[in-house]
């Protein structure tokens, strides 16, 4: 699964993974404190709430990671791919997971154990400090989508959203761009703070439109222009 960039777009820097910000001795040298792990489709790699307290490096495939309130609604809150670490934060604090992280197809990583993880930081600044800023990148890329999803309806946030899929997870093909994260219509509708209901009426408008085509777990995007029409309000 690879990402497709759109003429016109900007890479935003939180989508440089952690191991592209790394010399290559620093990375094969972190790579080597751990050990490959596998998993299947839809299998999980962290749970939310759970205390371990490794960090998984993701070598290949694609995740998704969700978070799930206590009334059970649940939201996307990234994708993470090829070079991406994943599960840093309760290394570094010691607390219990934050979000789930689930495969979205065969998935390939390297899990290091916390004091293994925390020891090479330890005598590693150029690797703290690409950690450091791999932090306040994702952390100011989430305040701007939050002020911009302020200012934004729900129609306006829902065309972002796959906007921003089709940039960092869209495959070209000859019907348009077919976004390769089989994310279901209650993970989309977390995303962008909707209901499923309206994340199915948003979805059958698109359709009307001839702007999307959808089937089971599976959309491609015909028309980007109809989306940034409704995104730019």
């Amino acid at each position: 699964m690879t990402a497709t960039h759109l003429p016109g777009d900007e890479g935003l820097d939180d989508r440089v993974p952690f191991l592209a910000r790394l010399e290559s001795e620093d990375r094969s040298a972190l790579l080597s404190l751990g050990h490959e792990l596998s998993f299947a489709p839809r299998m999980v790699l962290l749970h939310q709430s759970e205390p371990s307290s490794h960090v998984l490096i993701v070598t290949h495939g694609w995740t998704k990671v969700t978070a799930a309130a206590a009334n059970g609604y649940e939201a996307l809150l990234a994708l993470r791919g090829p070079g991406d670490i994943i599960g840093e934060s309760a290394a570094l604090t010691g607390r219990p997971r934050s979000a789930t992280v689930t495969a979205l197809e065969p998935v390939r990583t390297v899990a290091v154990v916390r004091e293994h993880f925390t020891a090479f930081l330890a005598r590693s600044p150029a690797v703290s400090f690409a950690l450091l800023g791999l932090t306040s990148d994702r952390t100011r890329a989430a305040d701007r989508r939050r002020l911009e999803f302020a200012s934004m309806s729900v129609r306006e946030r829902f065309a972002a959203l796959l906007l921003d899929l089709a940039r960092t997870n869209g495959r070209r093909t000859s019907e348009g761009i077919e976004l390769s994260v089989p994310l279901s219509k209650q993970e989309l509708a977390g995303s962008v703070g909707a209901s499923r209901e309206m994340v199915q009426r948003l979805l059958k408008e698109l359709r009307e439109r001839g702007a999307v085509v959808t089937g089971r777990r599976a959309m491609v995007i015909v028309r980007m222009d109809v989306l940034r029409q409704i995104a730019h309000g």
